[in-house]
Formats: structure tokens, C-alpha cells, sequence
């Protein structure tokens, strides 16, 4: 009787450890797969934007022919937002995106022809939804991402997660003051 409480301690150490671990590591698995599934959102919203700027590009062109270097830093920083190796560069290359954006915005301001052109106003509103779509998509993988990164953090489960070189990632943000700063435009 003595000897059977120890073994069936010994049992349960050596069946429930495993098999805590085989929890700890599918549930990392899980959140790291939602942190990636977020990215993917991410990414397929910041390319419909991008698919968007050429068609903009050209019909703001037609109407401020003098504005060729804006459109080029439009068209640069696209052609960089899509060719981003890993989301970090692509949050940089993202914001710059933004700034010349807002740069072939505030010329669209200065025609008033331009402003009631149809095309224009579709473009106009196809990026402001997709803007919106991108912001969902963004705080939708900064919120997997905070999930994932502290479930690596946490006591016990950071054991397993650094068993596993499960690494954390980082957060889709954007630099302090960048969507505060008002667009240079030159005429």
C-alpha cells in the first residue's frame, strides 16, 4: 500500500507534464497562427491600396501635369510598400506610403476640376474605405499579436515557448507624430 501512492504520484507527474507541455505548445501554435492569418488580412488590404495609387496617380496627373516629382514619391513609395520583406519593413514603408498620399491629396485640393471629376471621387472613396479596412486589419493583428506575445511571456508557459524557439513579433504601429504631420507639398 506504502509503495503504491508513490508510483502512482511518479504516474501522474509523468503523464501530466507531457502532456501540459503538448497543451502549452498547441495553444502557442494556435495564437501564432492567428497573429499570421492577421498579417495575411493585413497585407491583402495594404495591396488593394497599392493596386489603387496607379489609377489615382494618373488621373490626378491629367489635371496638375507640374506636380511630377509628388508622383513619382507616390509611385516610389508604393512600389517599396510592395516589395517589403517582412512586416516591419512594411510598416515603414507603409507610413511613407501614407505621407505621399497625403501629398497627392492636398494637390487634388488645389483643383477644384479635379475634386468634381467622377473618377477622382470614386478613387478618393475606394482608398477612404480601404483606409478603414487597413486600420481594422491593423489594430486585428496588433491585438493577436499582444496575445501572442504574452502567452511567450508568462510563467510556465515561457518554458515551453522558449523550448519551441517560438519568437514574439512585432506590433503594426505607426511612429510617433507620422499621421500628424502635415503633407509638404511645393507648387
Amino acid at each position: 500500500m506504502t509503495v503504491i501512492v508513490p508510483l502512482l504520484i511518479l504516474a501522474v507527474i509523468l503523464l501530466g507534464v507531457p502532456l501540459w507541455v503538448i497543451s502549452v505548445y498547441n495553444r502557442l501554435v494556435s495564437t501564432r497562427n492567428l497573429v499570421d492569418n492577421a498579417w495575411a488580412q493585413t497585407d491583402t488590404q495594404l495591396k488593394r491600396r497599392c493596386d489603387l495609387i496607379p489609377n489615382l496617380v494618373e488621373t490626378v496627373k491629367g489635371y496638375a501635369t507640374h506636380e511630377r516629382q509628388t508622383f513619382e514619391n507616390a509611385i516610389k513609395a508604393r512600389d517599396a510598400a510592395l516589395n517589403a520583406p517582412n512586416p516591419q519593413a512594411r510598416r515603414e514603408a507603409e507610413n511613407a506610403l501614407t505621407g505621399a498620399l497625403k501629398s497627392v491629396f492636398a494637390i487634388a485640393e488645389a483643383y477644384p476640376e479635379l475634386k468634381a471629376n467622377q473618377g477622382f471621387l470614386s478613387l478618393q472613396t475606394e482608398l477612404t474605405t480601404t483606409e478603414g479596412y487597413i486600420a481594422q486589419c491593423r489594430s486585428h493583428y496588433n491585438d493577436a499579436v499582444l496575445n501572442l506575445n504574452n502567452a511567450l511571456q508568462v510563467f510556465p508557459a515561457n518554458t515551453v515557448a522558449g523550448l519551441f524557439k517560438f519568437q514574439s513579433r512585432e506590433f503594426f504601429d505607426v511612429p510617433p507624430g507620422a499621421e500628424r504631420e502635415a503633407p509638404k507639398v511645393q507648387f
